[in-house]
């Protein structure tokens, strides 16, 4: 079921929330005996049962008033489950990153995102599996394991939000919080068959959210449908006290109201201008059936009356160079707090604070983080920061300025989100540069600030098993165009019907 069919059945009394709840909860634990588990989520939070029950309370009691529609107006999302990546927190529950250095740690806080969920009546039903502290591509980075690829679960789900992807597209989540620096929304979200929304800097506080790279990290949101992204995010967007880098949403009260009666689709193609930047269709890493399925979604925009240009953007060539100076930079000053001393698991020999420090971010940290760590501290050395940080804070200025200039001429930039399809399990794991190349088409979205959601537009032919994998394409628009980007994503569903995995066909 859909956010909006389960939300309409819990008005008609058809369901209650403790059914969606335990079926989340049925559906984890079978999962968990299976001989291939998911590992999409982590753990089921201990309070979500007494949450459903009072949420069902609540709504029994408005019934008997004859005020169900009011409460759900008020509480537009009351009753509904979802789930939440280990990086954002959830007052009194466990929040890990997927690291061994946090094992045991409870947030004393919910993130505002949170709070302003549950205002809404939604239910965070447990947290999901991530890379460890989000530095990753492939959910293989994990302190408690990989999550696998409900499509086909000897692949990768993708990263660093898999745990979120697979949750979503294997039916044990509605809808799911995922969090993105480079793409960790959208490319799992293209590998798992599911709508992967990031959206502008600033329009999700990050308030309660463990940094990765702070002028880059953003919320993001996966659903099955457009409309299962779009509700939540109405109600979790706006300015928030406790966030700075926070902006108001304009489009927040518009997109609310039309998420409950329906979600409309874009009717306005022969209005629309799209821009595909050369340097992308010029990749050679690019998978043939991949391409296809890109130029199929680029035909569907021709067909419907859009503008479609070739563009050339040299200074994306820079992207992936500049996106990783600054997001490794800025993760070594981030994880520098994770001591031993403050936060989680401490590991002490006896020998001075030095030595503890030392053995505790040794044993903590797995290599990926450790990786990234020793990178960021490099760029950030006297002897180098001139030469490599600000060259890349350049690098980003320019960015930002050459793509908010092509957003005065065009209304949105296609792309795949990927290069390739998932890869199995094991594959890319020891190789981080190919790791890194798979947010190629992504990069560019975080160092501009704006926003972009994967589409699922198609399918790789059947491998030797017989698998379909998903293929997600990218619709990229302008700050704040969230509310047109998931009308697009609602006229491209309308047209290609049950192309998000799981859904009923």
């Amino acid at each position: 079921m859909t956010v909006l069919e389960s939300r309409k059945a819990l008005i008609e009394g058809k369901i209650t929330a403790l059914e969606l709840v335990n079926k989340t909860i049925s559906e984890f634990e079978k999962d968990k005996e299976s001989s291939l588990p998911l590992n999409a989520f982590l753990e089921i939070y201990k309070n979500v049962v007494k949450m459903a029950e009072s949420a069902d309370a609540e709504i029994a009691a408005a019934r008997e008033k004859g005020e169900v529609e009011k409460l759900f107006e008020e509480k537009p999302l009351l009753g509904i489950p979802f789930a939440v990546k280990d990086n954002i927190s959830v007052k009194g529950e466990h929040l890990t990153c997927a690291s061994k250095i946090l094992a045991g740690y409870t947030a004393p806080y919910n993130a505002t995102v949170i709070s302003r969920l549950e205002a809404a009546g939604a239910i965070p039903v447990g947290r999901c599996n991530q890379d460890e502290f989000a530095m990753g591509s492939s959910t293989e980075y994990s302190a408690y394991g990989a999550t696998r690829n409900p499509v086909n679960r000897e692949y990768v789900s993708g990263g660093s939000s898999g745990g979120s992807a697979a949750a979503v597209a294997s039916g044990q989540a509605m809808f799911a919080l995922g969090t993105e620096t480079g793409g960790s929304v959208r490319l799992p979200a293209s590998y798992c068959g599911v709508y992967g929304l990031k959206t502008t800097y600033g329009v999700l506080s990050r308030w309660g959210v463990v940094a990765f790279g702070s002028s880059l990290d953003q919320v993001g949101l996966f659903g099955k449908t457009p409309s299962d992204i779009a509700l939540p995010l109405s109600v979790m967007s706006g300015v928030d006290f406790y966030d700075d880098t926070s902006v108001d949403f304009p489009a927040k009260e518009e997109l609310k109201a039309e998420t409950l009666s329906g979600l409309k689709p874009y009717t306005d193609f022969d209005k629309l201008k799209i821009a595909i930047p050369k340097q992308f269709m010029q990749n050679e890493g690019m998978d043939s059936e991949v391409l296809k399925v890109f130029e199929d979604t680029k035909e569907w925009f021709i067909s419907k009356g859009a503008k479609v240009d070739i563009v050339d953007l040299p200074i994306l060539d820079t992207s992936i160079a500049a996106y990783y100076v600054i997001a490794l930079s800025e993760a070594a000053s981030n994880l520098s707090r994770f001591d031993g001393i403050r936060y989680g698991s401490r590991q002490d020999p006896g020998e001075g604070y030095d030595e503890l420090y030392i053995k505790t971010r040794s044993e903590g940290f797995g290599p990926e983080v450790k990786r990234r760590i020793v990178i960021g501290n490099y760029v950030l050395s006297e002897q180098f920061s001139g030469d490599c940080y600000k060259k890349a804070m350049s690098v980003r200025a320019r960015m930002q300025s050459e793509i908010s200039k092509l957003y005065e001429t065009y209304d949105l930039i296609i792309s795949p989100v990927c290069p390739t399809a998932a890869f199995k399990l094991g594959q890319k794991v020891d190789d981080p540069m190919a790791m890194y190349l798979s947010d190629m088409f992504t990069i560019f979205v975080n160092l501009s600030r704006t926003c972009a959601i994967s589409v699922p537009a198609g399918f790789k032919s059947p491998d030797a098993e017989g698998t379909k994998l998903p293929v997600g394409v990218q619709f990229a628009g302008p700050m704040f165009s969230e509310k047109k980007l998931l009308n697009i994503a609602e006229a491209f569903e309308k047209d290609h019907p049950n192309q998000a995995t799981g859904m009923e066909g």
